[in-house]
């Protein structure tokens, strides 16, 4: 392993994790995150978030954060691999995939960590909720939602 670190063939990213650099135009290419999690985690059964994902419910957030969450059931804290910080939370439940249902659960859950202005992100989480699929809203705040968010989901809904 070290004669290839040595000609550049495998790079090191942390103790035990190493990847084969890809080459573009500009030079070596980062490890994809996803690849690089299940080879940290030994599973592919977690799911990757940035919480700049919030901006694609178009609430008015604008921050760009430099780390990404990572909902797993094996591993917590954070960790560093490379120049990539990834907030490793572990979770009972989590869906496959991210909607836009879920981006507001989890946007409720976690809003104390966000550095936009949060009456604001509360205020046009309201508005958005309505125009979400009501079914799919209550059941991604059930499954996944604290207590203040279901209910929170609740009064929006009228439920």
């Amino acid at each position: 392993m070290k004669q290839l670190q040595e000609t550049g063939r495998l790079k090191k990213l942390s103790r035990g994790l190493y990847y084969v650099p890809r080459q573009s135009a500009y030079g070596a290419l980062p490890p994809d995150d996803r690849k690089l999690v299940a080879a940290f985690l030994r599973d592919d059964n977690f799911l990757l978030l940035s919480p700049a994902s919030y901006n694609t419910l178009e609430l008015g957030g604008t921050q760009l954060y430099n780390r990404t969450v990572v909902y797993n059931h094996k591993r917590h804290g954070r960790f560093t691999f490379g120049n990539r910080t990834f907030d490793f939370r572990m979770k009972p439940r989590f869906p496959r995939r991210l909607s836009h249902e879920f981006l507001i659960v989890d946007l409720l859950n976690n809003l104390d960590e966000l550095a936009e202005e949060h009456e604001d992100l509360l205020r046009n989480a309201q508005l958005k909720a309505p125009t979400l699929d009501r079914r799919k809203l209550m059941q991604a705040a059930s499954n996944f939602g604290t207590v203040a968010t279901k209910q929170l989901v609740k009064k929006w809904l009228d439920v």
